[in-house]
């Protein structure tokens, strides 16, 4: 994406940003009976099913510590409320994701600005005559995106400059929702008000760098930076305090490799720690290009990462499974027996 000034906005910008992305509610629909059904079915629709099943047995599990990975532009395409119920009702204790799916998408709703409903067939060179950025079938408006990029520059200016990791700076930014919001419940504030540390590993690659590049510019003798090696051993630290973990992998990415590398990490510390218990990757990425994105969980086991006992593959657009998965753990109410983590209590 390039930040710059941009061309004349035409008059049909209006036009363009005109049907905004409702987000889904999976407390307002039962998906108990889909997830039955398809559970007596087959190819994916069965993969799904089983998917609920060791998702439920994750919240189930007394032991279990759930981490939720988050990549590609769900939260874009209608899912930002989703993954906030699954903090609020207790069924995910740490959250891994991309910059763009926490500041470009979340944040950037936080604000009070919107995605909105678009055509993957439109022209693009009208599109950015009109400013407008396109996810697929999503469109943004930039003007709104910069101003995002200009809040995070704000907020990184407003703090002592010193190295923070992802987990840092997102708590900052969910304190400063709590008074600046004009949007409530986005996935920041909900995790900031429930103790669940969200990381960022690749935080630069999004809204957040451009933020903190401007942030450096002006305070280029005193200024705040990103440590994502101490983040690495924050998120390990978690591991090793988790007596069991499961995973729910939303996309590939930096985010899936990164809660997988803290079995790794916490053995190279000399810590001893069980392989990942639990794990559920939805993902429409081809398993033979050698990608890690792609790499199945029963590859990851042969790196010590991922137990083959309790794990399933979903191969289909998440967008179209997660809601009934998601929905499905809501309404079997395991989480409400469930004991919270408040894993970012540890880091103070």
């Amino acid at each position: 994406m390039i930040k710059k000034n941009g061309p004349k906005i035409g008059h049909n910008k209006k036009s363009f940003l005109n049907s905004p992305v409702e987000h889904i509610d999976i407390t307002s629909f039962d998906a108990r009976k889909i997830i039955d059904g398809m559970s007596k079915m087959s190819f994916t629709s069965r993969d799904t099913a089983k998917a609920a099943n060791i998702f439920n047995e994750m919240i189930s599990d007394e032991n279990c510590s759930i981490f939720l990975t988050i990549a590609g532009s769900t939260s874009a395409g209608g899912c930002m409320k989703l993954y906030s119920d699954l903090i609020k009702y207790n069924m995910v204790d740490a959250v891994v994701a991309t910059g763009a799916s926490i500041i470009d998408m979340d944040f950037f709703e936080a604000l009070g600005f919107k995605h909105y409903q678009g055509s993957q067939f439109q022209d693009d060179t009208e599109l950015r005559k009109n400013y407008i950025d396109r996810i697929y079938d999503t469109y943004i408006d930039e003007e709104e995106l910069q101003a995002c990029d200009k809040a995070i520059c704000e907020i990184a200016n407003s703090l002592q400059p010193k190295p923070y990791t992802s987990r840092e700076f997102i708590l900052e930014l969910g304190k400063y929702l709590k008074t600046k919001a004009k949007k409530k419940g986005s996935l920041i504030e909900t995790a900031f008000d429930n103790g669940v540390p969200i990381f960022c590993p690749a935080f630069t690659d999004s809204s957040a760098g451009f933020g903190l590049v401007m942030h450096q510019e002006e305070n280029p003798d005193k200024h705040i930076t990103i440590d994502s090696i101490r983040e690495m051993r924050e998120l390990t630290e978690i591991k090793i305090k988790s007596k069991q973990s499961g995973l729910l992998m939303v996309g590939g990415g930096v985010p899936k490799n990164f809660i997988q590398d803290t079995v790794v990490c916490a053995e190279l510390l000399g810590k001893q720690v069980d392989m990942h218990k639990y794990a559920i990757q939805i993902t429409v990425a081809d398993t033979r290009d050698g990608a890690c994105s792609s790499s199945t969980l029963k590859e990851a086991s042969s790196w010590g990462k991922v137990d083959i006992a309790k794990e399933q593959m979903v191969f289909a657009e998440a967008t179209s499974v997660l809601p009934l998965i998601a929905s499905d753990a809501y309404h079997r109410q395991n989480w409400k027996s469930r004991e919270k983590r408040n894993f970012q209590k540890i880091f103070k």
